[in-house]
């Protein structure tokens, strides 16, 4: 145990360090090769990990390359820019809008999508309203929350989604199902939480003179045009395959293929292509792969070591005091874990748990939902708690906005508890009114 423990805290460490340039696919590899050389793990041990991350990982890289595409083409910035005028001048209608911009990006683009390309769009029109700098900080907070917190509609809106999707076989029409409506009342609770937080620093009114005008944020028009089609296609897409086993990346990764093809001009051989749709794919995660089989390896060995026992005896005595207690306790259980040692590898030693733990079909469901809640919410309460907060915070230092860590964690134990709280509590109201599976 305390051999796989150390090798677990060391791989975070580099995951969250990186020295040299490491990346976090090649740092947390290491730690895989690490455990597997210390016996920690087996060969067998890697080929079971590979089978449970593989769709999930090639499923964020194909989200990404369109998210990467669509930026390019001016998508996000021409959606940014509407809302800007939906605003109509009043500082305190513009950073709701901002907040549910965040919320259909995250559902829609993943998690990681809407905080890492809309944050400097959004920095860029903060700077054309002219908002003073602590202004402009509530609005880029706000992305940055509402990314997570409402990234739990559709198995694609983040990581953990799919993991746990597969892990359990729930399919894409169930899981949208259950927790759209959980969303919709996680986004209400951000709403709240964020307005009574930090809607006073948003000033009254704001000029629009110097916005621009939505259609000039378009840089391809042809990829613009194609985005409306192919995402109502891919939504359709998910739902009709699901009952098939079709799997989730072979659908994102065919949207990708289509969206590749038409922003590269491939049928003109690259002539009058605007996006640089080889840099677009050289830019994207290709490191989440080595990340998520390396991480979840020395994570399996920390399962095989204690962690996934301790789980399953703390589930089981939730279990004992009922379905409300199982489902709010699993739920602040998996945040917990997740802020501390980050939402990937938690969300692998949620599932574990939960599928040794021997308690009654409803009652797993309820965890199983729970732990995804408290999965996508719960990094939200220390800086480490998702790759994607921490490549967040690097933008924002990047862009001028230096957000210390434990500046971040009072902003994160301000805004977390009561949405995780409100979101836990939708789902257990919610999932037992549903016909069951």
């Amino acid at each position: 145990m305390w051999l796989a423990l150390a090798i677990f805290i060391g791989t975070l460490i580099l995951v969250v360090w990186q020295p040299r340039g490491l990346g976090i696919g090649w740092s947390a590899l290491g730690g895989a090769v690490v455990a597997l050389a210390t016996g920690v793990v087996s060969v067998a041990d890697v080929g079971i990990v590979w089978h449970i991350v593989w769709d999930a990982t090639f499923t964020f890289v194909a989200l990404i390359v369109i998210s990467l595409i669509l930026d390019e083409a001016g998508f996000f910035a021409w959606a940014a820019a509407h809302v800007a005028r939906w605003g109509r001048g009043r500082g305190r209608l513009l950073f709701p809008l901002i907040v549910v911009l965040g919320a259909v990006i995250a559902a829609l683009f993943a998690n990681d999508g809407a905080a890492l390309l809309l944050t400097p769009i959004v920095i860029a029109i903060l700077l054309r309203l002219d908002f003073p700098p602590r202004a402009a900080l509530a609005c880029i907070i706000a992305t940055g929350f509402v990314a997570d917190t409402t990234s739990l509609p559709f198995i694609t809106s983040n990581l953990v989604n799919i993991v746990t999707a597969n892990y359990f076989g729930i399919g894409f029409g169930r899981y949208a199902a259950v927790m759209v409506p959980v969303d919709a009342v996680s986004l209400a609770a951000v709403l709240v939480v964020l307005g009574i937080a930090f809607a006073h620093r948003v000033p009254a009114r704001y000029s629009m003179a110097n916005l621009q005008v939505p259609r000039d944020a378009i840089k391809d028009a042809l990829v613009f045009r194609a985005a409306f089609p192919l995402l109502a296609v891919l939504l359709v897409a998910y739902f009709a395959t699901a009952p098939f086993a079709v799997p989730v990346s072979l659908v994102t990764g065919a949207a990708a293929l289509v969206l590749l093809a038409i922003a590269g001009r491939w049928w003109r051989r690259g002539r009058g292509a605007v996006v640089p749709v080889t840099a677009v794919l050289r830019h994207a995660p290709w490191q989440i792969v080595l990340f998520s089989l390396g991480m979840y390896v020395v994570v399996y060995g920390l399962g095989h070591a204690g962690l996934t026992a301790l789980g399953v005896g703390a589930l089981r005595w939730l279990a004992r005091r009922g379905d409300l207690i199982a489902t709010v306790g699993t739920g602040f259980l998996a945040a917990g874990v997740a802020s501390l040692m980050n939402n990937m590898p938690s969300t692998l030693v949620s599932a574990l748990a939960i599928g040794h733990a021997q308690v009654p079909a409803a009652t797993r469901e309820l965890m199983t939902y729970a732990s995804v809640i408290g999965n996508d919410l719960g990094p939200k309460f220390t800086p480490i708690g998702s790759l994607a907060t921490l490549l967040w915070l690097h933008v924002l230092a990047h862009k001028g906005y230096r957000i210390g860590w434990g500046q971040y964690m009072k902003i994160g134990l301000l805004i977390t508890p009561p949405v995780l709280l409100a979101a836990l509590a939708a789902l257990y109201v919610w999932l037992p009114r549903l016909p069951v599976r």
